[in-house]
């Protein structure tokens, strides 16, 4: 791979997830703050994610594996996120803002797939070279955090009242017109697939991969994966929204430390996975999910701000150990033949289906422990899914038979 190249990648994967991180972090707290919304509605606007994570692989299987280069798709997809962050940024209800995210999630998740299928196209050897790339992906969404905390001031207190986290979502569209203008001149990435070759719902959305649910040890990781996004979906529709109403300073900035955490725990990852097998590094990773959330239940912006910084510092082994584990696994469970079906089949749970119980269920309990002038019972707010990843972490650990060829 060539200094170019190399950059082109890098500067893509940065603007990639910096556009993410731009707005993504912040949306409970803007949807509540600046469009008065209810918890239920706050996990609507969540759940677009999922319904976008849904709706992808018909876009990458029968559009971009198919008919046009995957870098030109990319620019496509991003001008037209563009043109709807700058409707975002300009609506004045939920009623007229729902519809604008709704749509940019269906036109942003594929473009999460096409930027890993841009790079591994320019790659010789993928499990060497990628993670050098996808790297910059993470210091773009810290990058964007930062911005918001501590140059611009947007999620301050001050900010917060003046409206200024709108200018969130102009961000997001700068960030998004750049990368969609610049993924003209990214490496060629032909189309995978021959135009007559036929292509079938099942072989898009993985479900060629659901022979191995036969195994019941596969099976019963596949529905905890499931579960344990309940409690991840609490995470990522309130943890800024409660950081912020409880008065920490800069939570959008201090919420960066979970992404430092995520670069550094992946590196551990292999060493523990090797040392401990895949049942116990899951195992590690669901006790994160119990621990964080009880430190969120009783640490406070005061003499406790400890237990904050620790809960989000929890966020590598959560999501690590948990997920990137479980794509691990499924891989050397599901053999050559299903192996991106099966890849494709646990995305579809865990980012379609679990997550949009999770934000469902989370917009629930939140609306129903909403207390007096704008503030929340975040104490029992967070120990209910404490203790829905308690459950599945007790019922994996009893159900689960790891297979003795996984172990190292």
């Amino acid at each position: 791979m060539t200094s170019t190249t190399r950059f082109k990648l890098s500067f893509m994967m940065f603007l990639e997830f910096f556009i993410w991180g731009s707005w993504f972090v912040t949306l409970g707290t803007f949807l509540g703050s600046n469009l008065q919304a209810t918890g239920a509605q706050t996990g609507a606007a969540f759940s677009t994610q999922s319904f976008g994570a849904i709706i992808a692989p018909f876009i990458i299987g029968l559009i971009a594996d198919r008919f046009f280069n995957a870098e030109k798709i990319l620019g496509v997809l991003h001008l037209i996120g563009a043109f709807l962050m700058y409707q975002m940024f300009n609506t004045q209800d939920f009623t007229a803002f729902y519809p604008y995210v709704f749509a940019y999630m269906v036109v942003y998740m594929p473009t999460l797939a096409l930027v890993n299928s841009v790079s591994f196209n320019q790659m010789g050897d993928p499990e060497k070279e990628f993670s050098n790339i996808r790297v910059w992906g993470t210091i773009g969404w810290i990058t964007a955090g930062l911005m918001i905390s501590f140059i611009f001031h947007w999620d301050s207190a001050e900010g917060i009242k003046e409206g200024f986290l709108k200018n969130t979502f102009m961000l997001a569209c700068v960030a998004s017109l750049i990368l969609g203008v610049f993924s003209f001149i990214l490496p060629k990435t032909p189309p995978k697939v021959n135009k007559g070759e036929k292509v079938t719902v099942s072989g898009i959305l993985g479900l060629d991969a659901l022979k191995l649910l036969k195994s019941s040890d596969f099976l019963i990781f596949f529905l905890s994966s499931i579960l344990i996004c309940i409690p991840l979906a609490f995470y990522y529709q309130n943890a800024n929204p409660f950081l912020t109403n409880i008065g920490l300073e800069n939570p959008t900035g201090k919420m960066t430390i979970g992404q430092i955490s995520e670069a550094f725990f992946l590196l551990l990852l292999p060493v523990f996975f090797k040392k401990f097998g895949f049942k116990k590094t899951l195992m590690a990773g669901m006790l994160a999910w119990v621990v964080r959330y009880t430190l969120f239940a009783y640490g406070d912006a005061g003499s406790s701000s400890w237990m904050l910084i620790l809960g989000i510092a929890l966020h590598g082994i959560c999501y690590d150990f948990f997920f990137v584990s479980g794509q691990i696994y499924t891989n050397a469970r599901a053999g050559e033949t299903v192996k991106s079906a099966a890849q494709g089949m646990i995305t579809l749970a865990t980012y379609g289906v679990g997550m949009l119980i999770g934000f469902w269920v989370a917009g629930e309990i939140t609306d129903s422990h909403k207390l007096a002038e704008g503030s929340f019972d975040w104490n029992m707010i967070w120990l209910i899914p404490a203790g829905i990843a308690a459950v599945v972490l007790i019922l994996f650990a009893v159900s689960f038979k790891e297979k003795k060829e996984l172990k190292a």
